[in-house]
């Protein structure tokens, strides 16, 4: 196994167990089911490679409607989560820049991701961690057709947040620990 196959396995792992497993998505399990999500393991070392594969992943999607969604894995780099946030700003920005607003949206997830004005152990927090930073590009017409048929959909965050409460911190740690420990390849 490559090490892309091991950060997309701990990827797919953490997908299943934590975003559809608790359904923090309720989306993201016909897509995924349906094999429709592309993951992509970028090696970027600079913000400018960055967001190179940023526009790469959208021209993916520009040029293939059978994948639905990408999630852009940067396992090497944005480890900080301060420069992380600093990167979705600008990733946002260049999006913009390039024609993508309104085709588009970025969700980002973070091994440390913390919610402003929130503990770092808050549970809550869970609901946007993942085994590496990636950016997650979601075609936004597909999304508005999604939301059109949930009802209440702008109660997902805090239903999640009460969930991951629920569970407590011990529980959301256990979780991603199983993903990122799925599929690990030796040294």
């Amino acid at each position: 196994m490559t090490q892309n196959e091991n950060v997309i396995g701990q990827t797919k792992a953490w997908l299943e167990k934590v975003v559809i497993g608790l359904n923090f998505c309720p989306f993201a399990k016909p897509v995924f089911d349906q094999g429709k999500v592309h993951f992509q393991v970028s090696d970027a070392q600079s913000l400018e490679c960055c967001l190179e594969d940023l526009e790469a992943e959208a021209v993916r999607l520009d040029q293939n409607s059978e994948v639905e969604t990408t999630l852009l894995i940067y396992e090497r780099s944005l480890q900080d989560f301060e420069n992380f946030l600093d990167v979705v700003d600008i990733a946002n920005d260049f999006m913009e820049e390039k024609g993508y607003d309104g085709v588009y949206q970025l969700a980002s997830f973070h091994p440390e991701y913390c919610f402003a004005d929130s503990d770092e152990d808050d549970p809550a927090n869970y609901t946007n961690r993942s085994p590496y930073p990636m950016l997650h590009l979601i075609r936004e017409k597909s999304m508005e057709k999604a939301l059109e048929s949930y009802k209440n959909p702008e109660n997902i965050p805090d239903n999640n947040i009460k969930l991951a409460r629920k569970l407590g911190l011990e529980e959301m740690q256990g979780l991603l620990k199983q993903a990122r420990g799925s599929k690990k390849i030796t040294d």
